[in-house]
């Protein structure tokens, strides 16, 4: 399920193997070809990022703050511009926002003064204006059922938890049945028992639907739950030749079996020697500032 890319796969013990470390053309679903960002001519936050995405694939990726993530994730989304570089989805170029895309942030962005079903339906008809009302309110009610929140469905934001909220917002986001869907920590401000909770719910939506899916998250647990393969970024940073931007240093290929749980994570083998591969790359070679 891996495409090609200009840099390395990890080879971690017993788990991953090396690809090619040059390639002559990409090929996926997404494609991200040397893709730069500068908000300071000479020092890009990031330069000549270059990965791909295969259909149905789930990608995290992972860095310090910085180091250029949400602006990746921005210019997928179509929400910016990169400085240079392209970025192609089922074969055309991204330019500016599209319903073929769904994001979910860390803030679920709901219209307050809309219930659950209101704020999905809002969606949905955004994406089919012409479907009809008994199927726009099946449609709605499905996807509240995948995301458990049936019982809350003509409730207002208000009246809804943290976690209830963000619910919400995957639901909305896979109700559009996007190509691909964009998350931005969505999980990073609920409490540990309500984000593994969303997590398996979330899991389980993406297997059902065989969802694209490129997430950023700062949680290496999470990237290890929920990840086909792990893009790992690297910071910009001075050093005595000169200024370095940051980029992608390596990708990382989740060895676990894909019917993997929360639960018996811990109890894989290879997950301790992925784990401490990717925090020993935070920790020692992800130079954040």
């Amino acid at each position: 399920m891996w495409s090609d890319t200009s840099v390395r796969e990890s080879a971690l013990p017993q788990a991953i193997a090396a690809a090619p470390t040059k390639a002559p053309k990409m090929t996926g679903f997404l494609q991200v070809e040397q893709l730069a960002k500068a908000y300071q001519a000479d020092k890009p936050v990031f330069a000549d990022v270059s990965f791909a995405i295969d259909k149905g694939e789930f990608v995290c990726i992972i860095g310090h703050s910085g180091c250029g993530k949400t602006t990746i994730l921005n210019v997928l989304a179509g929400l910016d511009t990169a400085t240079s570089g392209h970025c192609f989805m089922d074969g055309r170029e991204i330019a500016g926002p599209s319903l073929e895309r769904g994001v979910v942030f860390q803030s679920h962005a709901l219209m307050p003064w809309l219930t659950v079903r209101q704020n999905i339906a809002f969606a949905v008809k955004s994406r089919w204006p012409d479907m009809p009302r008994a199927e726009l309110s099946a449609h709605v009610e499905k996807f509240v059922a995948l995301v458990g929140l049936s019982p809350a469905i003509d409730k207002k934001p208000s009246q809804l938890s943290g976690g209830m909220k963000q619910r919400v917002g995957i639901a909305r986001a896979f109700a559009i049945q996007p190509k691909m869907l964009l998350l931005d920590e969505p999980f990073g401000a609920l409490d540990a028992l309500t984000r593994g909770t969303i997590q398996d719910e979330l899991m389980g939506i993406v297997r059902e639907t065989q969802q694209t899916v490129f997430m950023i998250t700062h949680d290496v647990d999470e990237a290890i739950l929920l990840a086909d393969r792990i893009l790992l970024m690297s910071n910009g940073t001075d050093t005595p030749g000169g200024y370095k931007p940051g980029g992608m240093a390596e990708v990382v290929v989740n060895p676990l079996p894909r019917s993997r749980t929360r639960a018996q994570l811990h109890h894989l083998d290879g997950y301790y020697d992925l784990r401490n591969h990717i925090v020993d790359f935070l920790v020692s070679r992800a130079r954040a500032h």
